[in-house]
């Protein structure tokens, strides 16, 4: 007789402060547009704007209680300044992923 496994979730769940009830779902939908504003970006080659948006969410992530998203953001500011498109991809397919499989728990 084989033990069972519970089915591995995609889900990641985060604890927030019931005081930002109000504002983490604004936050969490002003990263998904910075995705499209990062590709838009990266197409032109605008290495200003990864590195400002980065910079923002490295700041902003953790005040929210996303530290994901602020060592994606340091992560991406690294490789903007360094100019590289490759690592920057990444960073955005992990915001993305990060994005799509967050589920907020307020406490």
């Amino acid at each position: 007789m084989q033990a069972s496994h519970p089915e591995p979730t995609d889900q990641l769940t985060v604890e927030i402060c019931r005081d930002l009830e109000g504002i983490v779902p604004i936050f969490l939908g002003n990263r998904e547009k910075d995705v499209r504003t990062l590709r838009d970006a990266l197409i032109k080659y605008d290495f200003r704007t990864v590195q400002t948006l980065g910079h923002r969410m490295k700041g902003d992530g953790g005040g929210f209680g996303f530290d994901r998203i602020t060592e994606i953001g340091a992560a991406m500011e690294r490789a903007a300044k360094l100019e590289d498109r490759v690592t920057i991809e990444q960073h955005i397919v992990q915001l993305e992923d990060f994005l799509k499989r967050v589920i907020v728990v307020y406490r």
